[in-house]
């Protein structure tokens, strides 16, 4: 991917909050909750902040420039929000805008904190499960055309091959609460085909959206015993547990309140109906409205 200028955003205070060094989460909508719920299992004693974009949801068909805009946006309004460390829980962000961020902006809008992202240690992860040297990949149209996986992956293991599959029916079945219906057994084992068509060599498959662990037991259905299914949540827990061990100088400056916020830029009402179903209790989200240019 060809880096971009650096966009120039507005400044303004500081929320206020009294913990001084929270985590932030941070998605395009309410699918990063399957990885920050899999996060607080593994490291209770942090304090979390969730942000979800839902109001320009979704991230996956826009444009390299908008989803870096608008995940630039969310981060620097997490690092206002006194967050030491952010965790892109969304891979269109993670694909789109992560490397930017990192390269460009990070010196200018938050020096000495971090931004993390989910493709890379999911990518490792993968390397270590095949036996093939076959690997797919699930995700959408944003996080299948940018390649992300697949170069992660030959990066780390260049004798992989890569098939990817974009599923772009998969996250509207999800939010609409269409999951146990015919047609998502229609649509979940139509891309399940299609990526095997793609070869039959396969055994092991990244689900590379967090809205799919929702659909893991249609993709089960659909996959061969034998064949390792990836969700994200675990590996992203314990890649950020191994990731605060190796970085001091970061963890000790995260709070341990175990404390947790979820915010939305969309209707409260809304999102907490649907995220629900995602954290498995109900939630009771806060509205903020993000810095524009």
């Amino acid at each position: 991917m060809t880096i971009k200028k650096a966009i120039t955003l507005p400044t303004s205070p500081p929320l206020g909050r009294k913990k001084m060094g929270c985590i932030g989460i941070f998605d395009s909508g309410i699918g990063g909750l399957t990885v920050l719920k899999e996060i607080v299992k593994k490291l209770p004693r942090y304090d979390y902040v969730y942000l979800g974009d839902s109001a320009r949801a979704p991230y996956g068909t826009r444009s390299f420039e908008t989803v870096y805009q608008y995940t630039l946006e969310c981060v620097t309004k997490l690092f206002e929000m006194n967050c030491r460390l952010v965790i892109l829980a969304c891979n269109t962000a993670s694909a789109k805008a992560l490397r930017n961020i990192q390269q460009l902006d990070m010196e200018r809008i938050a020096p000495g904190k971090r931004v993390l992202g989910v493709i890379r240690p999911t990518s490792e992860r993968a390397g270590k499960y095949t036996k093939t040297k076959h690997v797919g990949v699930l995700g959408t149209t944003g996080t299948v055309m940018s390649d992300s996986y697949k170069i992660e992956i030959q990066k780390l293991y260049p004798d992989i091959k890569v098939f990817q599959e974009a599923c772009s029916i998969w996250v509207p079945m999800v939010e609409y609460d269409e999951i146990e219906t015919p047609a998502s057994d229609y649509f979940v084992k139509k891309h399940i085909d299609s990526l095997f068509s793609k070869s039959d060599k396969i055994d092991t498959i990244i689900l590379g959206c967090t809205h799919y662990p929702l659909l893991l037991h249609k993709i089960k259905k659909f996959v061969p015993a034998n064949v390792k299914i990836i969700s994200q949540g675990e590996i992203v827990a314990d890649s950020l547990a191994d990731y605060l061990k190796r970085h001091a100088e970061i963890e000790s400056k995260c709070s341990k309140v175990g404390s947790l916020d979820f915010y939305t830029t969309d209707s409260t009402l809304s999102f907490d109906k649907v995220a629900g179903r995602f954290w498995g209790a109900d939630i009771k989200s806060k509205q903020l409205l993000i810095n524009r240019k």
